[in-house]
């Protein structure tokens, strides 16, 4: 579909499709380690997101900043935060034109606003852990294009979401279990992955 207004209007309702539909997943997975919240929440402000009307926006960065805000004012817990400002970092950046390394510069302005709001580092058992090794990933592929260079992020992200379950959490409510945090999959991970594999349905 490509980075387009409709493009954008396309992966944002298909995130809020697989949040909807693995709500009692990501609710699971935050029971084991967190406030059993992550999934309503997610849901919640994903929902709202949703709804946002494509016509009611000039551009893609302008529905990405609204998406973004709209997160950070529904859905509570870290996860408002961190993914609204990965939105409003990823509409700063948004390229003008269908651009593998613009769509790649955009992703890491995310990354650095998560990092940033955050703090979390790789090994911290956060979305974190999934987001750096795709964007890594994506940057290695973006010379073969948007679609090459999704497809190796969302492997990436996946495997950097599995790797979460042996860790040690170190931030977040994750982190006052201690050792007993480890065996178990990290909700931000595993909701970041859907992100990923929203936008290689949706922006290719």
């Amino acid at each position: 579909m490509g980075l387009d207004l409709a493009g954008v209007a396309a992966w944002l309702a298909d995130f809020a499709d697989q949040v909807h539909t693995n709500v009692d997943l990501l609710t699971d997975l935050d029971r084991q380690i967190g406030d059993a919240d992550h999934g309503s929440n997610m849901d919640r402000g994903m929902q709202k997101v949703a709804q946002l009307d494509q016509s009611d926006f000039a551009s893609p960065a302008e529905m990405l900043k609204k998406a973004g805000m709209t997160l950070v004012s529904t859905v509570g817990g870290a996860s408002g935060p961190l993914y609204g400002t990965f939105f409003l970092r990823l509409a700063g950046a948004w390229p003008a034109l269908d651009d593998a390394a613009g769509l790649g510069a955009a992703l890491r302005a995310g990354l650095d606003g998560i990092q940033s709001r955050g703090k979390a580092i790789l090994g911290d058992k956060t979305m974190v852990d999934a987001l750096v090794p795709a964007v890594e990933a994506y940057d290695k592929a973006a010379s073969e294009g948007v679609a090459s260079a999704l497809r190796a992020a969302v492997e990436a992200c996946a495997a950097g979401r599995d790797a979460t379950i042996p860790l040690v959490a170190r931030k977040g409510r994750a982190s006052y279990l201690g050792e007993r945090s480890a065996g178990h999959q990290d909700p931000g991970a595993t909701s970041l992955t859907m992100l990923l594999e929203a936008a290689n349905r949706t922006l290719v």
